[in-house]
């Protein structure tokens, strides 16, 4: 099926350097879930693009037994950005707004259960994960987004390598190592919080080198096509910790309760790890919500 066009271009400010740990810290799936609570599982995420909506939808549904629906909220989305020298993390407007307010914004969310993470994107400048010359570069980036989940006190990134354009502005196109080197980084500087890779893009095609894996290091992986079902190649990464279902819940979307029922289903019977959904709207959409909760966690989700 074909993957429906989610993205508006975004824009904004870096980070700084912050320190590194040993590379006993590169472990990520043989760590315990950094993401289900007990009793829950699969896991659901949710992708909210706040140049347009708020993170606080999120949190606005709760099971049963007063628990948050959802179990990760992301920020979607910083961007990774070219100066003309080097790659640099950059935030909109509205990106900072939230972050500006994480006590009123986030920390109601984290409060509840739920992961709040930071989504960061190609920016059409030619700047991608897939081009960091070597890994110096690699690292230099990879600092400035922890910097940033440390200062604004999130709960980790997700990596989305759309809309760069590899090759603009005189970058470099794709090659073997730098993603690889890049995540390892970002565990180093990350080792207790939530690296996600939504996979797509070069970097989904360079998931190897030299024996090391993406799939080794990072915490979860999701097909990023919404409206389908898809299990994708993530070297390293166990099914548990991967989410073949994606569905859009975009006012107007072809989204109904019977498909999302369905994906919930197929998530559970082929021991999938998580479901991702896009732009929850503001409205009362307790219907496709409950359509995964229910087979899931056996409730309802209350809209409130």
């Amino acid at each position: 099926m074909a993957a429906i066009s989610r993205r508006t271009m975004l824009a904004g400010t870096g980070g700084l350097a912050l320190g590194g740990l040993s590379a006993a810290a590169l472990a990520g799936p043989a760590q315990a879930d950094p993401i289900r609570r007990p009793g829950r599982s699969p896991v659901s995420i949710a992708y909210i693009e706040v140049n347009d909506n708020t993170l606080e939808n999120v949190g606005r549904y709760t099971l049963d037994d007063g628990s948050a629906a959802f179990d990760v909220a992301v920020i979607f989305a910083a961007n990774i950005n070219y100066d003309g020298e080097r790659a640099y993390l950059h935030l909109n407007e509205n990106v900072q707004h939230v972050l500006d307010h994480a006590d009123t914004i986030v920390r109601p969310l984290q409060e509840l259960g739920i992961k709040v993470t930071l989504s960061v994107l190609g920016n059409h400048q030619g700047a991608g994960f897939a081009n960091f010359p070597d890994a110096h570069a690699a690292d230099r980036f990879a600092q400035e987004v922890a910097t940033t989940v440390s200062r604004y006190g999130l709960d980790g990134v997700d990596l989305d390598d759309e809309w760069v354009e590899y090759g603009k502005n005189g970058t470099g196109m794709p090659n073997e190592h730098s993603f690889v080197e890049l995540v390892e980084s970002l565990r180093k500087y990350l080792p207790n919080k939530l690296i996600t890779f939504y996979v797509i893009g070069p970097a989904a095609e360079h998931q190897v080198f030299e024996g090391r894996r993406v799939g080794d290091v990072v915490d979860y992986a999701w097909n990023p096509y919404y409206g389908a079902f898809r299990d994708l190649d993530v070297p390293g990464l166990p099914r548990s910790r991967y989410g073949a279902a994606a569905v859009d819940l975009r006012t107007g979307s072809t989204t109904t309760p019977e498909l999302v029922g369905d994906f919930a289903e197929r998530t559970l019977e082929g021991g999938y790890g998580a479901l991702v959904t896009y732009q929850l709207q503001p409205s009362d959409q307790s219907d496709l919500v409950s359509a995964f909760t229910e087979p899931f966690h056996g409730s309802v989700a209350h809209y409130g």
